[in-house]
């Protein structure tokens, strides 16, 4: 093998591993992680399952795939790549993405530069399975660049200027070897590690009131997920731990300084399992939620409010046959740590939010929570939202109102009533 037939398969590598699929599962692509191997030793192959849907996606990868190992002579041999671990259903949020992997051993026949197919699919990869392989991919490449292409057919190309390519910040006579680079910059890689942990968690919204005057209500929330193993399909226990934070802001729109009336912020850390249990011939599953969380005001002296509570969350889901979904969620709390500011919270919001969801797929999404406290005291609220892709607007988010009657709309005002309040204003995630 010489040179560029190796960078030809570094080449095809790189370039055609990022193909998709036309047959499989709509957001799944193949890549082949190693670039060379010799007769005999295990490869990877690699399934990047990403979802830009509205929705949560859900794939149940197969047990093997069929390999088509293409030679120079045109012949063609077939082989299994296996799942590395046991096959089962993934569930990928909303612009998340997740990772399997199958594992294939190299034939024995095989030589030279491999041009593997995954049957099926458009995907192509170059693996490189001669000795030779492994010395080039670590030998420093000592050699000027080039402007390829320039010069007549079996003529060398020119150079390319070394004060331009120096400005570029790029070296002019010589690179790292292949097992030297980097797949990511460290920045970028680690942009990427921060996109993969980190999703929304209650709802983003910013919604518009006036009761009893022009005032406006806005949410934001986020959760990270601790650790991010390798294979997806690790379900151990920490697989699923949690740290998260929502803040909530009450705004009067009326006054002449528009002041903030009040803000929650609520730090938290939870373990969080959408399908503890999952019968595939049952339309129930079971989830569940439990950690604990702070929340305060972030204020001192007479208007200082904070408590903290443990809290456990089973959910009961059931899935009807059109692709919506309803589900049961009552949060039982703990409280501790409660500040003497607001020392009779309980009395007024009590121990129990009841939460009901019904969710549609890329559709309409109805949540309720009602909370029922001391003396006959009640909170309730009410959260619809619509996509509005699904609207003449075709734009991203939702249409999001909300009825709110009750206790504890604001930390500082919790034991207050407040008068039934519609809202209405936009949503980043329902």
């Amino acid at each position: 093998m010489t040179l560029p037939c190796f960078k030809f398969a570094r080449a095809a590598l790189l370039g055609l591993s990022l193909s998709f699929s036309a047959v499989a599962t709509a957001g799944v692509t193949y890549s082949l992680v190693e670039n060379q191997a010799q007769a005999g030793e295990p490869i990877t192959i690699r399934a990047l399952v990403f979802n830009d849907e509205a929705n949560a996606l859900s794939w149940t990868p197969p047990e093997s795939l069929v390999l088509q190992w293409h030679q120079a002579d045109q012949s063609v041999m077939r082989s299994l790549a296996k799942l590395k671990e046991p096959a089962q259903e993934l569930s990928v949020p909303v612009n998340h993405f997740t990772m399997v992997e199958w594992e294939a051993l190299v034939p024995s026949a095989a030589k030279g530069i491999q041009v593997i197919s995954v049957e099926g699919t458009p995907d192509l990869f170059a693996l490189d399975t001669s000795l030779l392989g492994s010395q080039l991919a670590s030998r420093y490449a000592q050699a000027p660049i080039i402007e390829a292409g320039v010069a007549r057919n079996g003529e060398m190309d020119p150079e390319v200027d070394s004060e331009q390519l120096e400005k570029e910040g790029i070296s002019p006579n010589y690179g790292p070897p292949v097992s030297e680079a980097p797949l990511l910059p460290a920045s970028q890689q680690a942009f990427e590690n921060f996109r993969l942990a980190i999703s929304a968690h209650e709802p983003i919204y910013f919604l518009f009131g006036s009761k009893p005057e022009a005032n406006a209500r806005f949410q934001v929330s986020f959760k990270y997920r601790l650790f991010n193993p390798k294979q997806e399909q690790d379900q151990g226990f920490h697989r699923h731990l949690y740290l998260a934070y929502t803040q909530r802001s009450l705004w009067d729109l009326s006054s002449d300084s528009m002041p903030f009336i009040d803000t929650t912020y609520n730090p938290s850390f939870f373990w969080h399992k959408e399908k503890l249990w999952k019968n595939e011939n049952s339309p129930f599953y079971l989830g569940l939620n439990a950690g604990v969380e702070h929340m305060s005001n972030g204020k001192n002296g007479e208007d200082s409010r904070s408590l903290n509570d443990f809290y456990i969350q089973p959910e009961v889901n059931y899935t009807f046959g059109g692709g919506s979904t309803l589900s049961f969620m009552p949060r039982v709390k703990r409280y501790f740590g409660v500040s003497s500011d607001n020392a009779d919270y309980q009395d007024y919001l009590g121990r129990v939010a009841w939460q009901m969801r019904w969710r549609q797929e890329n559709g309409l999404s109805v949540m309720g929570t009602y909370q029922h406290g001391k003396q006959g005291r009640k909170t309730t609220q009410v959260d619809v939202s619509w996509p509005l892709r699904r609207t003449p607007l075709n734009m991203n988010g939702y249409l999001y109102a909300q009825f709110y009657r009750g206790y504890g709309e604001t930390l500082l005002h919790y034991n207050r009533h407040s008068q039934s309040q519609v809202r209405v204003g936009l949503a980043l995630t329902p």
